[in-house]
């Protein structure tokens, strides 16, 4: 049945339909929120994954070209591979999803949203993170939601809730901000330099801003009225339970005690092997129950410690930062290099400057858009001791890089300070957690290696969070163990300014916004480390880019000379280029950007250009080239492309009666201009240039 509900939503109304669309979907409803339109399905297969210990959840967020009245470019004219917006936003809606489908549930599960229309000042993220939860409501997916979705920015000093695309360009905040009734769920977004105690408060915004939305999907659901599968939750045999804790419990501790992490895999392994074997006759054909109640055990061991005793595996206490190195200028040939190190994280920064020809041109909804900072994060599988198959990046892959580059561009300086594009490739070379806050750190170090002027370093550090009852244990730099144990992973980048950076999950409830402001001066305190022990390195940007990246050399043209330089078809600005070797761009505004490695190329194009352009000033004298000879006169070429007429009469003091007498084609003669008419031709005069000489350069 078609089913219309209305709710207010950063003071303006969010419109869900329900049985008009996709109604063979196990849940479906469409969103409307001014011209942006967003539908979301969700599905399910019949039968649960055997023996499956995850929840097999797939999320797609797709934008359709039409939705802005477009048609895709390329050849197949068609959508294609999920673009990285796309993906982000994929993973942001799974996130906020996968902690709350039932104990027990293991149906392989997929929701799909597809923006359909998009205006030019609704963003339709949000919109396809609250469809999924309303989506996964009224089906009979056991989803323990509901979950709301804002996006908020502070324009003014003000927060907004859903602010405008165009109300964006002047926030200083911008989050997506998730959460069920228990509270906040996940975070997603950046700030331009902003404090913790902002960020509580942004954060404490949008939970109220949420509530009408959670109110009213109980509505829609309590409305639709469907009943939800019963997962059947198979209940531990407290027998085993036991053996296994009776007897592997020693080990465990033994084995955990262990700092580095390898050693510690490995004895982990071996102890996991000898508890099965010691038990296989006892409860034989149970070996997966067995490695179930192996690795919660396991977990408690390492919760427990670190709860009750403020003790971690690697030995450290709650705040303590894994000890740092950063080396830079490793690598030779690179622009900037950087090897940043943290406990067993080890990552392989390098950042290449290039012009605007390798800008990334992105074909938006909205239109083309230019992009000149780019951060690249690769995982390869030895950086974990594993033999894989080497794939294209994934969307963690993705995921990581986006974080890292938002948290470092706010410290880039602007294209008319700095006209290069620059992009970071991040290899991590070792894990053990915080992979993606080293690559920050790494970023900050490389980009000053290779003399980008960034006004400050930025570092990042993941903190997480055990909650056992009423104690809570915050954790600063953890560990992968640490990570998959955890119930908060909140990953926090800035510079000794503010934050630039946040991302946050949180798998339990109870966490309170003193839990989280707590959190946030806790990170602060150990990214303010990490910057000390970064500036230890390398405080300020090297005084000079790399002799290896290009220079980049602006002039600016009269935009009536751009046609000149460039020549018919192109022709005139590719001979520079076939000439000199540089890269040459020129923009609308008659900016010409010209780029070598070479600094004489670069000059030498300068000059040619400077000739392109020159215009004759009245009383300067000019060494010119008789390019022709007539009755009346002689034309002489005082700079390439311009010439300009000497009479007969100003050849010299004395009457001449035959041009030829004085000049031949081909000859060079100093001649001053003595008249530019309003047509552009121009007078010359050898008679007044004589007894002249043409000034020294630099007088």
């Amino acid at each position: 049945m078609h089913k219309t509900y209305e709710v207010e939503f950063g003071g303006r109304p969010l419109r869900i339909e329900t049985g008009r669309m996709a109604k063979q979907a196990h849940g479906s409803c469409t969103l409307t929120y001014g011209d942006t339109v967003v539908l979301v399905t969700a599905c399910r297969q019949d039968d649960p994954v055997l023996g499956a210990d995850f929840m097999p959840l797939t999320v797609n967020y797709q934008e359709m070209t039409y939705a802005a009245g477009k048609i895709p470019g390329g050849f197949f004219k068609r959508e294609g591979r999920p673009t990285e917006k796309e993906v982000l936003c994929s993973r942001l809606i799974d996130r906020q999803l996968r902690p709350l489908f039932a104990d027990g549930y293991a149906t392989e599960t997929q929701v799909i949203a597809t923006v359909m229309s998009l205006d030019s000042e609704n963003e339709p993220e949000v919109l396809g993170a609250i469809g999924a939860s309303i989506a996964l409501g009224i089906s009979d997916i056991p989803f323990e939601g509901p979950t709301a979705a804002v996006r908020v920015g502070r324009i003014d000093g003000e927060f907004v809730a859903n602010p405008s695309m165009e109300g964006m360009l002047d926030s200083d905040i911008d989050v997506i901000v998730a959460a069920s009734e228990n509270g906040i769920a996940m975070v997603e977004g950046g700030a331009l330099f902003a404090s913790e105690e902002d960020m509580v408060d942004a954060l404490l915004f949008a939970e109220a801003e949420m509530k009408p939305i959670l109110a009213k999907q109980n509505e829609i659901i309590a409305d639709i009225g469907i009943e939800k599968l019963v997962p059947v939750v198979v209940e531990a045999d407290q027998a085993l339970v036991a053996r296994v804790n009776d007897v592997a419990t020693p080990r465990l501790t033994e084995a955990l005690a262990l700092v580095e992490k390898l050693p510690r895999y490995a004895r982990l392994k071996v102890v996991k092997k000898e508890v099965k074997a010691e038990l296989a006759e006892e409860f034989e054909g149970r070996d997966s129950e067995v490695s179930a109640a192996f690795g919660n055990l396991k977990a408690s061991i390492m919760r427990t410690a670190i709860v009750d005793e403020g003790k971690r595996v690697d030995g450290r206490d709650l705040t303590t930062v894994r000890p740092i190195t950063c080396d830079v200028g490793v690598l030779p040939r690179t622009h900037g290099s950087s090897l940043f190190t943290r406990g067993e994280t080890q990552a392989m920064v390098i950042a290449t400057l290039g012009t605007s020809e390798d800008e990334q041109r992105i074909d938006s909804l909205l239109g083309w858009k230019a992009k000149k900072f780019m951060l690249h994060y690769n995982f390869p599988p030895f950086c974990v001791g594993e033999a894989k198959f080497l794939r294209g990046p994934g969307r963690r892959e993705v995921g990581h890089g986006a974080l890292a580059e938002r948290a470092v561009l706010k410290v880039l300086p602007g294209g008319e300070d700095f006209p290069y594009t620059v992009r970071i490739v991040s290899d991590i070379l070792e894990s053990n957690g915080s992979s993606s806050m080293a690559s920050i750190c790494g970023a900050s170090l490389s980009l000053m290696d290779a003399g980008v002027p960034i006004k400050e370093h930025v570092a990042g550090i993941a903190m997480g969070l055990i909650k056992e009852g009423d104690k809570i244990a915050i954790l600063s730099d953890i560990l992968g163990d640490e990570d998959h144990i955890g119930d908060m992973d909140f990953k926090v980048a800035g510079t000794a300014s503010g934050v630039t950076a946040l991302q946050m999950d949180i798998k339990v409830d109870g966490v309170t916004a003193e839990v989280l402001r707590d959190a946030l001066h806790q990170a602060k305190e150990g990214r303010l480390h990490i910057l000390s022990e970064m500036s230890s390195s390398i405080a300020t940007p090297r005084d000079d880019i790399s002799e290896f990246a290009p220079r980049i050399t602006t002039i600016q043209v009269k935009q009536e000379k751009i046609k000149d330089i460039i020549g018919p078809g192109g022709k005139v600005i590719k001979g520079i280029v076939a000439e000199t070797g540089a890269k040459i761009n020129i923009d609308d505004d008659g900016i010409v950007t010209i780029a070598s490695s070479d600094e004489a190329a670069t000059r030498a194009a300068i000059e040619i250009i400077k000739d392109i352009t020159r215009e004759p000033e009245l009383n300067k004298l000019y060494l010119g080239t008789v390019r022709k000879i007539m009755d009346f006169g002689a034309f002489i070429e005082i700079f390439p492309g311009t010439d300009g007429l000497c009479h007969i009469s100003m050849l010299a003091k004395e009457r001449v009666g035959d041009v030829r007498d004085i000049l031949s084609e081909g000859d060079e003669v100093l001649v001053k201009v003595i008249g530019i008419e309003r047509d552009g031709k121009i007078r010359l005069s050898r008679k007044d240039a004589l007894g002249e000489k043409l000034p020294e350069i630099g007088e």
